[in-house]
């Protein structure tokens, strides 16, 4: 005999003399008592059912449905620093009031590094810092530049920002 139904038998012979003890402990209550032993052997019963059916269809290693609520490891973190830079460039190319507000002060900065480096300084101007930025670079980054009139008038082309970062690096 299988390990289940020898437990099953068991758990049935143990109900049977429970059911006797209480036969002879309690004559009058024989309906209630028969009651109780009958649920609990069918309960045995179903306890067994259920547990061959589970070996005979073990479950599966993970369901569809926790496969598809699973989340897809994150991708590899990309500093702060870019995507805020990505951000205000995005800006800048959309609107004259956030090229002048927003992106303008980060190339101000990055030229003023990059021009330190040379031995010159943005805020002096002057020739050499005109021709090492480049005419497109000079129009944005110059101290003297007024904020646009139009907020709303379209901000740097993305070729022109291309060319502006490019020349950037080219410092």
């Amino acid at each position: 005999m299988k390990p289940m139904i020898q437990t099953w038998i068991f758990l049935t012979v143990l109900a049977t003399i429970a059911l006797l003890v209480a036969r002879f402990a309690q004559p009058g209550r024989f309906a209630l008592e028969l009651d109780v032993y009958i649920l609990v052997v069918g309960g045995l019963a179903l306890l067994e059912v259920v547990m061959a059916t589970r070996q005979a269809y073990p479950p599966a290693g993970r369901s569809a449905l926790a496969e598809a609520l699973e989340r897809q490891p994150p991708g590899p973190l990309r500093p702060p620093e870019l995507e805020r830079l990505e951000r205000e460039l995005t800006l800048g190319s959309s609107t004259a009031f956030d090229l002048h507000y927003r992106l303008r002060p980060t190339l101000r900065e990055i030229a003023d590094e990059r021009l330190a480096a040379r031995g010159l300084r943005l805020d002096s101007g002057g020739p050499a810092v005109e021709e090492a930025l480049g005419e497109e670079l000079w129009e944005i980054v110059r101290l003297d530049r007024e904020p646009p009139i139009k907020r709303f008038a379209p901000g740097i082309s993305p070729p022109a920002a291309a060319r502006v970062v490019d020349r950037l690096e080219a410092l």
